[in-house]
This record gives C-alpha cells, structure tokens and sequence, in this order.
C-alpha cells in the first residue's frame, strides 16, 4: 500500500491511497473524462467507489458547467434507491467524486447474463426505479439519461440510480415551460427530443423508464438499429412489438409508457396507480425520512443558499475553486450582510473603478471578475442570497493580484467587506 504524497496525488492506480483516506483497489470503468475505481476507507475498511475526473478534459471540452451541476444535484438527493455521494475532493489536475459502492454493478449486465428476467423480478426493480425517479422530479432534477447501464445493483439486490451527468435542474426550463437541450442515448431516447421542439423533462426519463422496463423483460430492447436513422424513425413513430411472453399487463403500462405523444404519455403518479405495477408487495418511499433539500436560481441570476450550501462551505462538497482558473488563490473570505445583492455589486464596482479596476460581470448578474489595467486577476467576487433579507458575499483573492493587486485587496475590498457586513444587535444586559 503506497500513500500518495501531495506530489503524487494525481498518480491514481490500485495501490495508491488518496489523500490519506481511500485505498485504491481496482478499477471498474473508464470513460472520456474520468476512471471509476473500487476502493476502501483505510479505518473504516467499508467500500466506496472513487470517479477521478481530469480537469483538463473537462475545461478544454467546456464542460465545467456539467460537472459542477452533477455535484450539486448528487448532494441534494438522499433517496435508497440513488447513489450517495459522500464528499467531493480535488487536486490541482483531478476531482474525486467518493460515492457509495454498488457490489452488484450494472443492471445491464444482469439482463446480459440472463437474457431476460421474470416479470416479478423485474417488476421490483422497475418499482425502484421509479420511486428513485419520483424523489428526483419532486427535487426538481430530470437525470434524462436513465438507461440499464447508469442502473447499478448493490451487495443486497436493490437498484441504484448513478450517472447524473446529463441531468438538468427546473432552472433550466426556458419560458415556454420547457427543456431544449438535445441529450440522452440514442436507444433509450424520446421521440420529443429527436424533434428539437422543447420536452417536458419529466415525460423524458418516463419514456425511458418505459424502454428499460422493456429490455428487463424482453432481453432486448424496443428500438435497436444498427442504422441511426432508421433508429430514429421507428422511435418517433412509436413502432416496436411486444415478444409473445409479455402479460396483458405489462403490455398496457408499456403502451403508456412509450405512448410516442409526451402530452398522453403516463405519468410517474400514474404509473404509481397501475394495476401491473402495484401487484406483489411495493413499500413506496422506504427510508426517505424528511429530505428536502431546494436548489433555485431566482431570475436575477444570484443563487439562492439552501443547508447543504451552506454546510459545503467548510466540508468535502464544497465545490469553489473545483473549476477555476488556476490564478486564484486559496485565500476567501465571506461575510452576511443586509444589501440588496445587486447593490452590493454596485459598490463592488464603485470602489473599483476608483483605483482604475476592471470589473467583468457575470451574464446571469451573480458575480464578476475584478482585473488590473494588464489583466491579471485581482479578485473574484460572488454573491449568494441567503433570506429575502440577507446575502452571503464571498471573495477569493488572484494569485497573480501581486502588487497594486494586492493593495486594492487590502486597502479597498477587505474594508468595503467590513462596511458591508451585518452587525446584529446585541441585547444590553441589565
């Protein structure tokens, strides 16, 4: 077993232990920008699985914004039938995702192995799925990627929702109540994303619900051409058959599920009612408790602070700096106050523009970069609201804000922080 040094951290292989804490074991998948690792707690000894990012693939393709979305939704959805993520870690070229370990793997490879399960069995695991899938929409999450391979089985059979890479949140939605981005696997896609109309999010990871429900079944799945455009066309035409084996039941939800019009198409508290899907024993919600954890954007763009935010301030899911630029430094300060978050950035670029500081506001309004006259970073500036009444100001100092940088921190914002911090009243003692 080899510790891996803060020099050596980045060297991820089985053997290796990350920061002290997980013992790399053997690795369990790759794709385009991570490997997915089993590993174990050195004291603990209990399992996890590790996902290593590169952050070069994920800031030279742009998808910096996917990956810091993926976060923020895993730590929002405490369901059993979903993946824990268990804490976020970083390396100056790595982020390790430490999430809970599925024993069983992928439900594709259960449906490989036996061709086709019975209906009862798979019936218990599309029960699962769905109750996930429910936690998930009333969190205002839409995974729009739900398929056999992103299913996974843990040590005691039940299935695990993972990969949310490609979800979308309600902040998403454009004004006409829908979604737009083009997204998902081609075999399990919905008819109303190949025709670039706008989708409702929720109808989406219903059809292919509808799909992987087929495929458990079936052995196989309803739309599977090796040509892409016959592929597509069958799938907007709604045409595939249903093997002779399939009861009348499982063949009227299907015909729900993968009803081709989203606007006729079941719903999950339909399908919650359905004859097929209530028989044998069903416990909806098991274990969930009183989660509920928010996440909005409100429509001036300054993101609105729920407990888990809050909480990642100072613990392994906090995710600033996981993707920025490598200029900023590790020095941050934060401080509550009573303005109006707008007003703070007023001020923000009122005392800027006093010492001649380029201020490069963020499109959605929620912060801004703070430059010198030859472009180096002095600061970046970004503003949380966290009541009606009180906003949370974060400021995280450029490395490279040397010199009248670092005078215009010292001398101007760390002051305005102070101005602008809210000063409770204290009761006088008697």
């Amino acid at each position: 077993m080899r510790e891996a040094s803060s020099t050596t951290q980045d060297e991820v292989q089985p053997g290796v232990v990350l920061f002290g804490k997980y013992e790399l074991k053997r690795l369990l998948g790759v794709g385009a920008f991570a490997k997915v690792y089993h590993a174990t707690h050195v004291d603990t000894r209990e399992s996890v699985a590790v996902k290593a990012v590169s952050k070069s693939k994920i800031l030279n393709g742009g998808f910096a914004a996917n990956v810091e979305r993926e976060i923020s939704i895993m730590r929002r959805l405490h369901h059993p039938n979903i993946v824990n993520l268990f804490e976020v870690l970083a390396t100056k070229t790595k982020i390790y995702f430490v999430m809970e370990f599925a024993a069983g793997g992928e439900l594709f490879h259960e449906v490989a192995g036996k061709g086709r399960l019975t209906e009862d069995a798979s019936r218990r695991y599309f029960q699962q799925i769905i109750s996930a899938v429910k936690h998930c929409h009333s969190r205002g999450v839409f995974h729009r990627d739900l398929k056999l391979d992103n299913l996974l089985i843990d040590e005691d059979g039940n299935v695990k929702v993972s990969d949310f890479g490609l979800s979308a949140v309600k902040g998403q939605i454009r004004p006409d109540g829908l979604l737009h981005t083009v997204c998902g696997t081609p075999t399990y896609v919905a008819p109303e994303i190949l025709a670039k109309r706008g989708y409702d999010g929720a109808k989406v990871d219903v059809w292919s619900c509808g799909v992987v429900l087929f495929a458990l079944n079936a052995g196989y799945l309803p739309f599977n051409e090796y040509n892409v455009t016959v592929l597509y066309r069958k799938i907007c035409r709604g045409q595939f058959r249903f093997p002779k084996w399939f009861s009348p039941g499982l063949r009227h939800l299907l015909s729900r599920l993968l009803d081709k019009n989203q606007d006729t198409r079941i719903t999950v508290d339909e399908i919650l009612e359905d004859t097929w899907f209530n028989a044998g024993e069903y416990r909806p919600d098991r274990g969930l408790g009183n989660c509920c954890y928010e996440f909005e954007e409100t429509r001036t763009g300054f993101k609105c602070l729920n407990a888990f935010d809050l909480i990642s301030f100072s613990t392994g899911l906090n995710m600033s700096g996981l993707f920025e630029d490598p200029n900023v430094s590790d020095l941050v300060e934060r401080v509550v106050c009573r303005e109006d978050p707008e007003r703070v950035m007023e001020k923000v670029e009122e005392v800027a523009k006093e010492e001649r500081v380029v201020v490069k506001r963020k499109r959605n309004g929620g912060g801004a970069k703070l430059e010198g006259q030859d472009g180096n970073l002095i600061a970046l500036v970004v503003v949380y609201r966290l009541t009606d009444e009180l906003v949370v100001i974060e400021l995280k100092r450029g490395d490279r804000g040397g010199g009248c940088g670092a005078q215009f921190w010292e001398d101007k914002l760390q002051p305005l922080l102070l101005e602008l911090a809210h000063k409770p009243e204290v009761p006088v003692s008697r």
